[in-house]
C-alpha cells in the first residue's frame, strides 16, 4: 500500500475541527494518542480537552484489565450523548487493543461508532476519517498491515515536555499464558535505529530532557542500523546518551529473557541511564511461571538482578506481579513473597489474575477462587508498600538531581523526578522547569518526595 497523503487544511473550516483523545491503558497508548493528533493536525484537527462538541473523539482503548471490553461500551453510551447532540457529526473512533481484539463485536453493539482501527493502523486515518466524513459506513481496520507504520507518520508535532515517550518496539512473541498482547499488537518488530535516533533528536530539539523508549518487550529490541549492522539494545542507547541536551535516558518494559550481557553493562557505562528499571517476574514459583509460559525461573530472575546491582550498584527495581494464575497454591504464593522478600522493590505493580478470552489461562483447570485471590493480592501489597516506604526512607537526607517538569499542587511549589522516578515537590520558580538541579531530600511520602533546592544552577 502507498503512503497516506494527508490533504492540506482547507480555510478557516479546517483550522476550526477539535478532536479529543480519551486515553487508557500503558504508557504506549499515550504515545500512541500523541501520534494520532498528530496524523490528524494537517487535517485542521486541534486538540480539544473535553469532548463536548468536539468534532473528533478518539477512545484509544487498552484490553489488560478485567471487563475491559465493557467499560469501553459504557464510555461509548456517554459519548453517543455528546455525538447526537452535535446532530451526528461528530466522528467518533475507537481505537487500540479493545478495537484489535472486539472491532465486529463494537460495530455490532454500537453502530453509531463511525471507525474502528487497531494500534498497528493509525497511520491510515486520514483516509479512514474521509471515508467516515462520505457518510460511507463505518470504517474498521484491524488487520495487521503489510507496511511498517512508523514509515508512514510525520515527525511529532506537539512538545512533550521536559520527558518525553519514544516507541522502538512494539508486539511480542512470548505468549505468557495470560496476556493478550501478541493477539492484539502482533509479533515482535524493532524501528530501526536511524528512525529512533532521528526522532529523539526531534523530542530533544523541542525540549525533552529525558526519554523513555517504549515496547512491549523493549529490550528484545534489534534495529537495522547504520552499515547493514543489527543493533541491540545496549547499543542503542550507547548511541542515544551521545545526542547533546538529552541528560535521562529509561526504557521499558523488559522481559526478564531478554536481558543480555551488553544491557547489563549499559547499566554500568551510561551516566544518563536512569538507575531504575521495571522488570516484570509476574510470580516467584516455578511451577506458576512455567504454566505462565515465562520461560524463566525465580532463580534466573534472581541471578538478572545480581548482575544489574554488581554494575549498577545504586540500581533500584520495579516489577509485575499476577496473583491466582489457575493452580496457584499457597505455597506457590508464599515462592512470591520470598522472592519479594529476597530482591526488595522500590515500586511494583501488583494484580488479581483475570482471564483473558482467547488466552490460554482463560480455560485452565483449577481457577482460583475470588476470595483467595483478594487475600493473596492484600498480603503481597502490604510487603512491596512496606519496601517502597523503606526506600523513599532511605532517600531522606541524599542529595540527588532532579529533573523539574511543572508546577506543583500549591502556589510556588514545582515538582520534578527524582533518578529512581519518584515525584519530588520543592519550592521553586517556573523558570527550573525543563531543568535539572541538585535537591536535598528532607521527607518521604508513599507517593513522593519532599527537598529544598541545593544546587539552583542549571545543570541541563
Amino acid at each position: 500500500m502507498n503512503a497516506v497523503q494527508t490533504p492540506a487544511p482547507i480555510g478557516e473550516a479546517a483550522a476550526r475541527k477539535r478532536l479529543h483523545v480519551i486515553t487508557w491503558g500503558c504508557q504506549m497508548n499515550v504515545y500512541d494518542s500523541g501520534r494520532m493528533a498528530d496524523v490528524l493536525a494537517p487535517l485542521g484537527y486541534a486538540p480539544a480537552a473535553e469532548p463536548d462538541g468536539a468534532d473528533m473523539v478518539i477512545l484509544n482503548t487498552c484490553h489488560i484489565r478485567d471487563k475491559a471490553a465493557e467499560k469501553v461500551f459504557s464510555e461509548l453510551g456517554r459519548l453517543r450523548r455528546l455525538k447526537e447532540a452535535t446532530g451526528n457529526r461528530m466522528i467518533l473512533a475507537v481505537a487500540g487493543c479493545v478495537a484489535q481484539a472486539e472491532g465486529a463485536e463494537i460495530l455490532a453493539r454500537a453502530p453509531y461508532v463511525d471507525i474502528v482501527l487497531g494500534p498497528q493502523t493509525y497511520h491510515r486515518l486520514p483516509e479512514m476519517v474521509a471515508q467516515a466524513s462520505r457518510a460511507a459506513g463505518a470504517v474498521i481496520e484491524t488487520d495487521f498491515p503489510p507496511e511498517e507504520k512508523f514509515d508512514h507518520l510525520p515527525d511529532s508535532a506537539t512538545p512533550q515536555g521536559p520527558t518525553a515517550f519514544l516507541t522502538i518496539q512494539e508486539g511480542c512473541d512470548k505468549f505468557c499464558s495470560f496476556c493478550v498482547v501478541p493477539y492484539t499488537r502482533g509479533a515482535e518488530a524493532s524501528r530501526p535505529a536511524g528512525a529512533i535516533l532521528r526522532e529523539a533528536r526531534h523530542l530533544v530539539a523541542q525540549g525533552s530532557r529525558e526519554i523513555t523508549l517504549l515496547g512491549q518487550n523493549v529490550n528484545a529490541w534489534h534495529g537495522e542500523a547504520p552499515g547493514a549492522a543489527t543493533w541491540g539494545l545496549g547499543r542503542l542507547l550507547r548511541e542515544l546518551a551521545e545526542i547533546p541536551g538529552l541528560t535521562r535516558l529509561r526504557y521499558a518494559t523488559s522481559h526478564p529473557r531478554d536481558m543480555d550481557d551488553d544491557l547489563v553493562a549499559a547499566h554500568r557505562d551510561i551516566p544518563s541511564l536512569m538507575p531504575f528499571l521495571h522488570l516484570p517476574v509476574q510470580s516467584g514459583s516455578d511451577r506458576v511461571l512455567a504454566a505462565m509460559n515465562r520461560k524463566h525461573t525465580a532463580d534466573d530472575y534472581r541471578r538478572i538482578i545480581d548482575r544489574l546491582r554488581a554494575a549498577r550498584p545504586d540500581l533500584a527495581l520495579s516489577s509485575d506481579f499476577i496473583v491466582g494464575h489457575p493452580g496457584e497454591t499457597d505455597a506457590d504464593h508464599e515462592a512470591t513473597m520470598a522472592l519479594v522478600r529476597d530482591v526488595g522493590f522500590a515500586q511494583a505493580y501488583s494484580f488479581k489474575y483475570s482471564p483473558r478470552p482467547g488466552t490460554p489461562a482463560a480455560g485452565a483447570p483449577m481457577q482460583v477462587a475470588e476470595d483467595v485471590k483478594d487475600s493473596r493480592l492484600q498480603a503481597l501489597q502490604a510487603l512491596l508498600r512496606e519496601q517502597q516506604a523503606r526506600f523513599g526512607a532511605g532517600c531522606v537526607g541524599l542529595d540527588m538531581p532532579v529533573l523539574f517538569t511543572g508546577p506543583g499542587r500549591h502556589p510556588g511549589q514545582i515538582v520534578g523526578r527524582s533518578p529512581y522516578l519518584q515525584p519530588v515537590h520543592v519550592s521553586g520558580g517556573a523558570n527550573l522547569v525543563g531543568t535539572e538541579s541538585i535537591v536535598r531530600i528532607v521527607a518521604s511520602h508513599p507517593n513522593s518526595l519532599a527537598g529544598t533546592l541545593v544546587q539552583e544552577r542549571q545543570i541541563a
